[in-house]
């Protein structure tokens, strides 16, 4: 058995390493092996790189530990329901460090019970996560249309977008090619073209 530890943190100015510390001494009460995944990922996209290998590299009876629930998901519903099931098709025992109910396997009927009880209590952990980040995006639009920000967009790079242009008058190019050569993408020349 390995205790794979995930460790996120939403952008690489956060300390995702932070409680990696505490995690590592804590799945020691498990067992000697652990593996640490490090990621800087937001926890509202499901298919993260790290956590896809933590789970391709996860075999049956392995435990995932987290810090938190939050650590593990931000996401919606039905996609924490698709993230449940693929720890749940590779074997793997979920423990929570700071929910202590995941902490042990007991049996029989009183092992059901907790697990029901797990499972629920895992679900509204990941649900006000959801919502709580769902929050923080709304407070911080208010903040910036209060504040009378107006956010202008990416302007366009006129240099490319003329190029583009200069190049699809010859007619000698594909639009794939002309995308290559000026170093942007198809659409990017489709969406010039049309705009003439």
């Amino acid at each position: 058995m390995t205790v794979r530890i995930y460790v996120r943190a939403s952008t690489k100015d956060q300390d995702a390493k932070r409680a990696l510390s505490d995690l590592i001494s804590f799945s020691q009460s498990y067992d000697d092996i652990y593996a640490e995944y490090i990621e800087h990922f937001s926890g509202t996209k499901l298919d993260r790189p790290v956590l896809a290998k933590l789970l391709k590299d996860a075999e049956q009876g392995d435990i995932l530990l987290v810090e938190s629930v939050d650590r593990l998901s931000r996401l919606s519903q039905d996609d924490f329901a698709i993230l449940k099931q693929r720890i749940k098709d590779k074997g793997l025992r979920l423990v929570v460090a700071d929910l202590p109910t995941t902490h042990t396997v007991s049996k029989g009927m009183t092992g059901d019970i907790l697990t029901v009880i797990n499972h629920m209590l895992i679900d509204l952990l990941a649900t006000m996560a959801k919502l709580d980040n769902d929050k923080r995006r709304e407070r911080i639009k208010q903040g910036l249309a209060n504040s009378g920000y107006k956010p202008t967009g990416k302007k366009p790079n006129t240099t490319k977008h003329n190029r583009i242009k200069e190049l699809a008058s010859k007619n000698n190019m594909t639009k794939e090619e002309i995308a290559k050569a000026v170093g942007v993408g198809v659409a990017t020349v489709y969406r010039v073209l049309k705009q003439g």
